[in-house]
């Protein structure tokens, strides 16, 4: 059974101790004591899948690196805490892309078990299959993509990373949401898919125009038990993030991504009578092909904006 490597020690760049970071914070466990904790950090080190540029295999490293320079102080929520690092699945080397994914669910099926949200660091979109597969038997499940594409494409010669929601839609998904997906980067026909399987697609251009209404869209066919929430960083415009495997213009800013991924994590909550949250990844970052570290600053900024909102900020 793939496993999970021990984590490392995290690091606190700032020598001032009032300055609380994530690397203050974040507490290294094993799957044993997952329990303890709100959310659990999981890295999945692989980009084997990747139609396009490669490097994403680097992306859970830059992260935490990235994570552990960030403050914890939310103005509206307050400091997140309670979030443990798990270290990062045991991708098996010198295997197909579908013997991955059966592997890589192993692990991930053994993290779903545990009361915290999995918050998984990728590598690839490949792998949203293995994370959010194991929830499909807990009940209904919903899907929240924030995506420049669908990655609803045909499995022609076995999974990429542009078929993990046509993979988990013949696997019994019950609704999906696509939240800046851009113009000119789909085809027709896996538009048609999506819409014959009452799929929503928000378009950057619409979160531009009112995050609030993007965002209620994009959760108003979610009559389902669970909501998983994936952030694949191409949805941020090119300039934003340049370390993914294929940047465009046309895409979210950061500050509207963050805005909508609280909105997303706070209006799902139990209490307000939304589905309950089961499981975050931020896939796609390429610290190889970055520049600045733009990207991988994006996109622990986008997990401590999710982490915060779902302790309650919004």
């Amino acid at each position: 059974m793939t496993g999970l490597t021990h984590p490392d020690e995290w690091t606190v760049p700032s020598s001032d101790p009032n300055d609380e970071q994530f690397g203050d914070v974040v507490e290294r466990a094993s799957l044993a004591d997952a329990d303890d904790y709100d959310a659990v950090l999981v890295g999945e080190p692989y980009d084997g899948a990747v139609i396009g540029r490669r490097g994403a295999r680097e992306g859970p490293a830059a992260l935490r690196d990235a994570l552990a320079a960030t403050k914890t102080h939310h103005f509206d929520a307050g400091p997140v805490a309670d979030v443990a690092d798990l270290g990062d699945v045991d991708v098996p080397a010198d295997e197909g892309v579908a013997a991955v994914q059966d592997a890589v669910q192993s692990a991930t099926e053994d993290v779903h078990e545990s009361d915290a949200v999995p918050v998984f660091l990728g590598g690839d979109n490949s792998l949203t299959v293995p994370n959010a597969a194991p929830l499909l038997d807990a009940g209904s499940l919903g899907i929240v993509n924030f995506d420049a594409h669908l990655d609803c494409r045909e499995l022609r010669d076995g999974p990429t990373s542009g078929t993990p929601y046509r993979q988990l839609h013949e696997a019994g998904l019950d609704a999906y949401s696509v939240v800046g997906a851009r113009h000119f980067e789909t085809s027709t026909a896996y538009a048609d898919y999506l819409r014959e399987r009452d799929g929503e697609v928000v378009t950057s251009e619409e979160v531009g125009d009112d995050v609030v209404s993007a965002v209620d869209s994009a959760l108003a066919g979610m009559d389902v038990d669970a909501l998983y929430v994936s952030v694949d960083l191409d949805v941020l415009d090119a300039a934003a993030a340049p370390g993914v495997s294929a940047p465009t213009p046309g895409g979210l800013t950061t500050r509207e991504l963050f805005r909508a991924l609280r909105l997303v994590a706070s209006s799902a909550r139990r209490e307000r009578g939304g589905p309950q949250i089961v499981g975050f990844e931020v896939v796609e970052c390429a610290p190889p092909l970055d520049e600045g570290d733009r990207t991988a600053r994006a996109g622990a900024r986008a997990i401590a904006h999710f982490l915060a909102a779902l302790g309650g900020g919004r």
